[in-house]
């Protein structure tokens, strides 16, 4: 399939992905957290680079 293709997956064609974040100085998977400490990581803001931001470094 190209990458051009849309292309919806039906559920059984999925597969779980698990998000890890550093916590404390080492990496944990998110859903080992408890229900509180998911609920901060839900409410991060995540850092976007401006559009032509690398260009600019060049």
């Amino acid at each position: 399939m190209s990458p051009t293709t849309e292309h919806s997956l039906l559920d059984h064609e999925r597969q779980r992905c698990e998000v890890w974040t550093r916590v404390m100085g080492y990496h944990r998977p998110v859903s080992e957290f408890n229900a509180g400490k998911q609920g901060e990581h839900a409410e991060r803001r995540h850092f976007v680079e401006p559009d032509g931001a690398h260009a600019a470094h060049a």
